[in-house]
């Protein structure tokens, strides 16, 4: 403005005028990403005059429903019921639960055996529970491209590749409770287990802190503590 340059003020004008645009378009899954963990955390986690915690409750309500899922599981393992059971995390998956039939209902060792159980509607497909509820059965997951897996156990690792969703699977062939995350297989687990891991991924209060930090870190290039 100062030399008189009016064609660089009128670049820089239009380029700086739009630069939340052109962030919004470059970063948009960034920005999905961390909106949905920020928008999946109660807005406070102060207990004041007597407010329940509501974290508190969802944290308790998961631990329900990954015990009822474990006990299931040993049932199921004892029998050899093939199941296939994905806990939502952070990533949503809208998608996957609109491709099964919805059930919205309390996670319980009956309710789990029942879905799966061999004839029923819902057994060949996965049950999605979404913070402590089976919030649908019989969805479709993605496959992955590895090979030398039984069906269940690639749509297994397949869901995990695309999300960080902790899935479930008991063999229909031998009974062994394996779990996918994050495209890892792991095979092999008792009940007690599963448990462990299960609370230790899903239960981790500070988790989605760290994920709404992180992505804002990526966003604008990182920086040192």
């Amino acid at each position: 403005y100062l030399l008189d340059m009016q064609a660089s003020e009128f670049i820089f004008k239009k380029v700086f005028g739009e630069i939340i645009i052109v962030l919004v378009i470059l970063f948009q899954p960034e920005l999905r990403h961390m909106l949905e963990s920020v928008g999946r955390r109660s807005i406070t986690k102060l207990n004041l005059f007597g407010v329940r915690d509501e974290e508190s409750e969802r944290n308790q309500r998961i631990k329900d429903s990954i015990y009822a899922v474990c006990k299931a599981c040993h049932t199921m393992s004892e029998s050899k019921t093939g199941s296939l059971i994905v806990f939502e995390h952070d990533t949503l998956l809208g998608d996957i639960i609109k491709s099964g039939t919805p059930v919205d209902a309390i996670v319980s060792r009956e309710l789990i055996g029942n879905i799966f159980y061999n004839g029923a509607p819902l057994h060949d497909g996965a049950a999605v529970i979404r913070d402590g509820r089976v919030v649908a059965a019989g969805c479709v997951l993605p496959l992955t491209q590895k090979e030398n897996l039984d069906t269940r156990h690639r749509a297994a690792i397949g869901m995990s590749e695309q999300g960080d969703a902790m899935i479930v699977v008991t063999s229909e062939e031998t009974g062994t409770i394996s779990i996918a995350c994050k495209g890892q297989l792991t095979r092999n687990l008792t009940d007690s287990d599963l448990r462990e891991h299960l609370i230790r991924y899903l239960c981790d209060t500070d988790n989605e802190e760290k994920t709404a930090v992180k992505g804002i870190r990526k966003l604008f290039g990182g920086f040192k503590k």
